[in-house]
């Protein structure tokens, strides 16, 4: 019984995962255009910063993205497969020996920065 109720479960979570988004990991910088809906009409905002997280898997999974913005840091809580997110794309591998980089709220400037990985 307990693994019907798992499976069940399985497939309706297979339902709203989306196959669009691209693999990316903690360190990488990407470009998304996030959904906003403004009294009758739906606008899309684009979206671009560092991922210093990734928590959960499969349909509750969430990243955090961490932006510049007039010289504010701003992070925003985003759900991997939510509908609000139009598209993903990712802008440059970083590289990173850390799966949190929260040492990036302490830091201002090029010290702020996440090393490019090399492309070939």
């Amino acid at each position: 019984m307990a693994n019907n109720i798992g499976e069940k479960i399985a497939l309706i979570d297979k339902q709203y995962m989306r196959e669009d988004i691209p693999d990316f990991e903690v360190g990488d910088t990407i470009k998304m255009k996030v959904k906003f809906q403004e009294s009758d009409k739906v606008r899309l905002h684009p979206v671009q910063g560092t991922v210093i997280r990734k928590t959960g898997r499969g349909l509750k999974a969430t990243f955090t993205l961490r932006k510049i913005s007039y010289g504010e840091g701003v992070e925003v809580v985003y759900p991997i497969h939510s509908p609000v997110i139009d598209s993903l794309e990712i802008v440059s591998k970083g590289v990173v020996k850390r799966a949190k980089l929260y040492y990036l709220r302490d830091r201002v400037g090029k010290k702020a920065r996440v090393k490019r990985r090399q492309t070939q």
